[in-house]
């Protein structure tokens, strides 16, 4: 087993917290701290760093509980502001996904759609505190005789609300190219022909997973902020994919780890979850997720000092090679280059996108970092880890 210069417990950094002695940092600001003392003086100063993201975040959704009527209902189709929600659980609970679009959207039959509303909006509007129209029909039985209810509901009347995300928080992620002679439209936003710009869609140094790149302090359990409340990492993500290639630091080069999450929705924000609509592409749900790394020894505070030129993406095509599953690179850019606003691609200068909000997901990680040195936010230590990498 390892031995380490500074080893600290999450019994110890908790209890800091409580005393209002615990010393906390951003993602950011532990790059420098580390530069100019080293990973065993900063580890021995600093207990826990935060990280933050925000960008859409398409397996989102939410469990809602709507009450039963009288008579009672088992409901079998249900509506919430006309978007379907899945009623396939049991009497009166649904399931609302993200990416559902309202029962009467054109989709892409008006080229590009525009999917101006749904189920990552009616998820914003209910924690926004407004009314949302329920429609819900059912075929009728001995025990649920109802054949249908409509009724108006606010995020306050429904006996539960959670918020429940099988897919959140992606460590890494493609920048999206478009090498064909049009136009097209992605989840990956709009991406103009010949490579008229790339696309990218990560918070970088400040990414969650990017800071703790082996999994070794974020497992189930992991206590985080999401949507403006606290909410709990439940398992990995789906699509978590862990064996990729990486960097000598752990840094993975492609999409690897991800989150599964959730959290009362009814403790949430409008702020931290916004419905979002891509041209062309679909619904979506924004989301502002950050994670605490705590300081248990000095190579955890290595990798929470990565930075931005450190973290390395591929370049895809996302005209032909995506859509047909041909694993292709185009080159490696680091997040640094994206971020300075234009990339080299085949010698011309490329203006790059952020889908992605550095700005959201700085503010999270203050948010987070106050949270913690006022005694509003305790670590826990996860119950199992992530399923990881062999090292």
């Amino acid at each position: 087993m390892k031995k380490y210069q500074v080893e600290k417990t999450y019994q110890e950094i908790n209890q800091k917290i409580k005393e209002g002695t615990v010393v906390v940092v951003t993602a950011e600001e532990i790059i420098d701290i580390v530069r100019k003392k080293g990973p065993v003086e900063a580890a021995a100063e600093v207990d826990v760093v935060t990280t933050g993201t925000f960008a859409p975040m398409c397996s989102s959704g939410a469990f809602i509980n709507f009450g039963q009527s009288v008579p009672t209902i088992k409901a079998s189709k249900v509506w919430l502001n006309n978007v379907p929600a899945y009623a396939g659980l049991a009497a009166v609970d649904i399931y609302i996904g993200a990416t559902e679009p309202c029962e009467e959207d054109p989709l892409n039959r008006v080229f590009p759609g525009e999917f101006n509303y749904g189920g990552g909006h009616v998820i914003q509007d209910l924690v926004a505190g407004k009314k949302v129209h329920l429609k819900a029909t059912a075929y009728g039985t001995n025990c649920y005789p109802n054949r249908g209810i409509e009724k108006e509901v606010t995020l306050k009347d429904l006996p539960q609300a959670i918020l429940c995300n099988p897919r959140n928080g992606y460590q890494n992620y493609n920048c999206a190219i478009n090498l064909s002679e049009r136009t097209i439209y992605t989840y990956m936003g709009t991406l103009r022909p010949n490579a008229g710009n790339a696309n990218y869609c990560s918070a970088g140094q400040l990414s969650p997973l990017l800071n703790d790149p082996y999994y070794k302090t974020i497992g189930i359990g992991t206590r985080i902020f999401l949507g403006g409340a606290q909410g709990f990492v439940a398992w990995h993500g789906t699509q978590h994919r862990p064996r990729v290639k990486r960097t000598k630091k752990g840094v993975p080069m492609v999409p690897a780890g991800t989150l599964f999450v959730m959290g009362d929705l009814k403790k949430m924000s409008p702020k931290w979850l916004v419905g979002v609509s891509l041209q062309g592409y679909g619904c979506s749900l924004a989301v502002g997720l950050g994670v605490p790394i705590p300081i248990l020894n000095e190579e955890i505070v290595e990798y929470t000092a990565v930075s931005d030129e450190e973290i390395f993406t591929q370049i895809v095509d996302y005209s032909n090679d995506y859509p047909n599953g041909i694993s292709k690179s185009y080159g490696t850019v680091s997040y640094a280059q994206l971020k300075s606003g234009t990339i080299e691609f085949n010698g011309q200068n490329v203006p790059t996108v952020p889908l992605s909000s550095v700005v959201k997901a700085r503010e999270i990680a203050e948010i987070l970092k106050e949270w913690i040195q006022n005694g509003k936010f305790f670590l826990s230590q996860p119950q199992h880890p992530l399923p990881g990498v062999l090292r």
